[in-house]
């Protein structure tokens, strides 16, 4: 039996996932054998409770969280790409990654500095602040959604809300102070780092009720690439399909944003390496290559950025960027004809 190229590639992306998921765990300033790590996944005893410990409250939690969030940040940049007929869509176009540095912005800048009676900044506070100023922006976006009739003013509203939002960034940045100033930079550049399985749980939550929506949009979303008129034709509801598709977008790439910080790429690349190695433009098959194509990209990026034998690691930001700046040269160039 001669297999296709389409499987093939499906057959490729899924055992890539896999090595890139034990090297991740394998990798760090103490390197552990792929060897002890297969071992200790699947409970054979290896005897080193030390590395048992390292893999499973260390390791584990963060290739979990490369898998979930890269899954995430890659079915909402495909949604979006889609919905707006534009290649160089990403899941932050509506603002929402924005309205969530916002308020991520206001903790950090002036809560620690200016407001002693406010908590102490941890892990969750900064999550609830995100979740908060994500949640704060879908709802203005959907409330427009309600009111506009074409895509392309959404996409232009929800550019203006990122800008605005970025602009009053800007100025909490010039007035606060330093130390504040570092710790908020260090959140813009993006971790996987520092999860706990609590936190994994809900960005599962997030990812599986996203996804089941994106699922049963599929119909919509194939709909969508042929323009309105033809989607209406196929008897799509034009306005609830778009809100189904906004809501998707914003439970994926909030949730990502409030436990990870905005991670950048991820969602406007993997859409087209995809297609790149699985040329088809049915999403049934599109969701979930993007997935995992998504949550192996990440864990490469992730892998790139540990500093081999050290403890010191690079920030994500700065390889997702690496990886998916020529990307989207890439895509800009094919767009106007230019052979590569």
């Amino acid at each position: 039996m001669i297999l296709s190229h389409k499987t093939w590639s499906v057959y490729i992306i899924g055992v890539a996932l896999v090595l890139l998921f034990l090297t991740n765990i394998s990798i760090g300033s103490v390197s552990i054998p792929l060897a002890k790590v297969v071992a200790t996944i699947f409970s054979f005893n290896d005897g080193s409770d030390t590395i048992a410990s390292i893999i499973w409250q260390l390791r584990v939690p963060k290739a979990v969280t490369c898998v979930l969030a890269g899954a995430a940040l890659s079915i909402a940049g495909l949604l979006m790409q889609t919905l707006f007929r534009n290649p160089l869509a990403g899941p932050d176009v509506l603002g929402l990654s924005s309205g969530a540095s916002l308020m991520v912005a206001f903790v950090l800048l002036i809560g620690t500095s200016s407001a002693s009676y406010l908590p102490a900044v941890s892990p969750w506070s900064l999550a609830v602040a995100a979740s908060l100023g994500s949640g704060v922006i879908f709802l203005i976006v959907i409330a427009i959604a309600h009111r506009v009739r074409d895509n392309t003013s959404l996409l232009i509203i929800g550019l203006m809300i990122a800008a605005a939002s970025g602009s009053l960034v800007s100025v909490l940045q010039y007035l606060s102070k330093a130390q504040d100033l570092q710790a908020f930079v260090i959140w813009t550049l993006g971790s996987v780092g520092g999860t706990h399985w609590s936190e994994i749980l809900i960005l599962l939550l997030l990812l599986l009720i996203g996804g089941t929506i994106a699922i049963t949009s599929v119909k919509a979303l194939n709909a969508w690439l042929l323009g309105d008129n033809y989607a209406r034709s196929l008897g799509i509801n034009i306005k609830k399909s778009r809100l189904m598709i906004v809501l998707a977008t914003s439970l994926l790439a909030g949730g990502v944003t409030a436990f990870c910080g905005p991670i950048a790429f991820v969602g406007l690349a993997v859409p087209h390496l995809i297609r790149l190695l699985i040329p088809t433009t049915n999403h049934k098959v599109l969701i979930p290559m993007v997935s995992v194509g998504g949550a192996a990209l990440l864990l490469l990026c992730d892998i790139m950025a540990q500093v081999p034998g050290s403890s010191n690691i690079l920030p994500l930001n700065a390889i997702t960027s690496m990886i998916g700046a020529p990307v989207v040269i890439w895509v800009v160039m094919r767009s106007r004809g230019v052979k590569m």
